[in-house]
Parts: structure tokens; C-alpha cells; sequence
């Protein structure tokens, strides 16, 4: 049977499905089974793809605490440089 890929359809079909169980199928708030569109599910799968460079951001930043310490022993223009400026270059936002 299909394994779905669950984000996608939960973002091409916001506020309809159910449930979604691998080899099984996706049940609508109706209850009723249906096979979901690949162009919608593709369509929704490439904008998710698009936003994945936020959380590798986010992950690879440090804390807060630690990033304002940063600042005020080395000022804002070296934290750009040294911090946020290489996490940016390592997870660049797509085009």
C-alpha cells in the first residue's frame, strides 16, 4: 500500500482530515476514505520544503542568553559576522 507523506496533505487539505495511517489510508472529517491529489499533495510538499531552512537555523544558533552575552562583550558587528552570518551562509533561504 502508499506511505503518505503526512505534512503535506495535512497542509494541502487544512481543517478536512481525520486521520492518516500508512497503508491504510486518509479519512476525511466525514469519516469517508480518499485518495488525496498528488499534484495538491506535491504543490504543499514543495512549500514546506521551502521553509525547512528555519528550523536548521534555529537549531544551530546559540541560546539567546548566550547570543546577547556575545553582543555585549563584542559588540553587534562581530556577533553578525561571527554568529549569524555563517548560519545564514550554511542554511541559505530559498529562492
Amino acid at each position: 500500500m502508499a506511505q503518505y507523506d503526512h505534512n503535506a496533505i495535512m497542509k494541502a487539505y487544512p481543517n478536512q482530515i481525520s486521520s492518516i495511517v500508512d497503508d491504510v489510508g486518509v479519512t476525511n472529517k466525514d469519516g469517508k476514505m480518499f485518495e488525496p491529489d498528488a499534484d495538491l499533495v506535491a504543490a504543499a510538499r514543495a512549500e514546506l520544503d521551502k521553509e525547512v531552512y528555519k528550523n536548521e537555523r534555529k537549531y544551530e544558533y546559540p541560546d539567546w542568553g548566550t547570543q546577547l552575552d556575545y553582543i555585549y562583550h563584542n559588540g553587534i558587528e562581530k556577533w553578525k559576522t561571527d554568529i549569524i552570518d555563517p548560519v545564514k551562509a550554511k542554511y541559505p533561504k530559498p529562492s
